[in-house]
């Protein structure tokens, strides 16, 4: 007996250990990290940090509340956070799931990024895992960023995206977001990250597994890349890069007259909330349009960018 309590012991401190931080309003990032972890649970001794903002945002949101975030998500103001129930292992991998908030980190994980806990992840090799509507770009980088001034060393990144046509997934997000209807109807497919999407994370976790087991942390993204953990057009660039250069001009504009809750900016904010509105609906088919004939002509400097962010090695202004 004494034995194999000795022998129990020892297999599970062998066990490479993996602490997941992350935050998902509505559990669907969650469900996604699960199944990615799912083949591999046995193997591993698992933790999870829930980021929790002091004061919770809203899902289903309301207009208001949603496009009040904007300025603040976009220029990365840091919001207050309750305290992450950490132990103090020397993790062997950090999973640090987010979601993109206009084109930016959410606020409640930039703001773990910037707070002092995020000191635990000093010299930890970390593991991003995305969930997004479409685009991602623009706070991958953003996280890159964050992690580099920790001191943490990225290994990986794994991107999951709602992959119906873009005015489509546009209507089921709004449907999702402001009435709480996932479910698809008679006319509009199931909002977010698709189905069968969620249930193929699992392929994952076999290469997250042999990496800590191997040591082989050097070659994570590549074995994930062939398992398509990034699937990047080369128009989404174009798209992306227009779109964060407009959110950066507004929500400066925005921060003018207040922070995140102040009547005196509401104009504002309702007239951005317009104006996207025009932006997606009216001129988004131009703006695909001028987009596909820029990839005609630069396809291979787009391709070298497409590259660039399937990847996840670090360059100042990418984006």
């Amino acid at each position: 007996m004494k034995f194999q309590l000795i022998f129990k012991l020892t297999f599970a401190i062998m066990k490479p250990s993996i602490l997941v931080i992350y935050y998902s309003q509505s559990g669907q990032l969650r469900q996604i990290i699960d199944q990615i972890l799912q083949p591999i649970h046995a193997h591993c001794v698992i933790d999870f940090a829930e980021i929790k903002p002091e004061k919770p945002f809203p899902f289903p949101w309301t207009a208001n509340v949603f496009f009040d975030c904007m300025p603040e998500s976009v220029q990365q103001i840091p919001e207050n956070i309750l305290p992450l129930q950490l132990e103090q292992k020397n993790y062997d991998l950090i999973i640090l799931g987010y979601q993109p908030w206009f084109l930016s980190p959410s606020i409640p994980v930039n703001s773990f990024l910037q707070s002092a806990q995020a000191s635990f992840l000093k010299g930890k090799n970390v593991l991003t895992v995305i969930g997004s509507r479409n685009m991602w770009l623009n706070a991958q980088e953003k996280v890159k960023e964050k992690l580099i001034e920790q001191q943490a060393n990225l290994i990986g990144n794994i991107v999951f995206f709602d992959r119906n046509p873009n005015l489509t997934s546009v209507l089921t997000i709004i449907r999702w977001t402001f009435k709480g209807q996932k479910e698809a109807t008679r006319w509009m497919p199931e909002a977010g990250v698709q189905k069968q999407d969620i249930a193929a994370a699992s392929r994952f976790g076999p290469a997250i597994l042999s990496a800590l087991q191997n040591e082989s942390s050097g070659q994570l993204q590549q074995v994930l890349l062939s398992l398509q953990a990034v699937e990047l057009r080369p128009g989404l660039v174009i798209l992306e890069k227009r779109g964060i250069t407009n959110f950066r001009k507004f929500s400066k504009f925005i921060l003018e007259k207040g922070k995140r809750g102040d009547e005196s900016r509401k104009p504002r904010v309702q007239l951005f909330q317009r104006l996207l509105f025009v932006g997606v609906f009216v001129l988004s088919p131009i703006s695909n349009f001028t987009a596909g004939l820029i990839t005609l002509l630069k396809k291979k400097s787009l391709m070298n960018e497409v590259e660039y962010f399937k990847n996840i090695r670090y360059r100042k202004n990418a984006i």
